[in-house]
């Protein structure tokens, strides 16, 4: 991954309705930073793998490519941040996207809840990355990535 010259605000996007909020919320936090988007997406072979991966079964990152660039289009329609960023990394999800934010100005995530008491919990993986990133992690609300009226 080429380390940007400007100062980033590193999104993390699974192609989740929270994820696109995300990046929207990041549009409206960067101009004050002078700050470029960078969304980050990650792949992992899933566990049941252990080690093989069967014939067929290896364009995991072309996939994550594509899932990256619907979110963006649905984030942004036609009209992308200039200076967007889109980077794939191979790397569990927290993992990549603590050391994609390192030197960061911010590190914004969606918060994935599971609906009753388990959603207002925040997920593993926002989680995470709160308790290890080196930079500044906010982890948006909803699925619009519109400010609350009452944001101070």
């Amino acid at each position: 991954m080429e380390a940007s010259t400007s100062p980033r605000i590193v999104v993390g996007v699974d192609g989740s309705e929270q994820s696109i909020a995300a990046l929207r919320f990041a549009r409206k936090l960067a101009p004050p930073f002078n700050a470029v988007i960078q969304a980050v997406s990650t792949w992992d072979y899933p566990p049941e793998y252990a080690g093989y991966v069967p014939i067929g079964s290896d364009n995991f990152e072309e996939i994550t490519h594509k899932h990256l660039d619907t979110a963006v289009q649905s984030a942004f329609g036609d009209d992308p941040p200039e200076g967007l960023e889109k980077v794939v990394l191979f790397s569990h999800p927290s993992k990549g996207l603590v050391k994609a934010a390192e030197g960061a100005v911010m590190l914004v995530l969606g918060r994935r809840g599971h609906g009753t008491f388990r959603g207002l919990l925040m997920g593993s993986v926002s989680g995470a990355c709160v308790a290890h990133a080196k930079c500044p992690v906010l982890v948006v609300e909803g699925s619009t990535g519109e400010m609350p009226e009452d944001h101070a």
